[in-house]
């Protein structure tokens, strides 16, 4: 199967840190809100899954959602979770260690569309 969301070795180190500090994370893909169209890392159940959300797949042990709008948009897209330099403006807990989750994208190729993992959807 075909993965729709995965993690670079730098972001797998961040999420590592996290998850030490912090115990079980999830991600959510922002649609807009603060920092942008940005990941935003929170404890396992800090934020409110609902039946507009679904998941897409896990990074190092970690539910990722976004909002089925925003999947409709983003269904042909890999994603990839990365880690960059600089302070974002959102609520990731991520933000006092000096970086931010950062999404980097690219399309599905047509073998890796017929591969790609179910997502799960929710009600509220």
């Amino acid at each position: 199967m075909t993965k729709r969301v995965s993690t670079t070795p730098e972001a797998e180190k961040v999420i590592a840190q996290l998850k030490l500090k912090f115990g079980e994370l999830m991600f959510h893909q922002s649609g807009g809100c603060c920092d942008g169209s940005s990941p935003m890392c929170f404890e396992n159940g800090d934020f409110k899954i609902g039946s507009r959300d679904v998941k897409i797949g896990e990074v190092a042990g970690c539910g990722f959602f976004m909002s089925i709008d925003q999947f409709e948009y983003w269904q042909h897209t890999h994603l990839t979770l990365d880690v960059t330099p600089g302070r974002g403006s959102s609520f990731s807990i991520e933000i006092p260690m000096g970086i931010r989750f950062i999404i980097r994208s690219r399309l599905f190729t047509d073998e890796e569309l017929g591969h790609l993992e179910a997502v799960e959807y929710f009600e509220s």
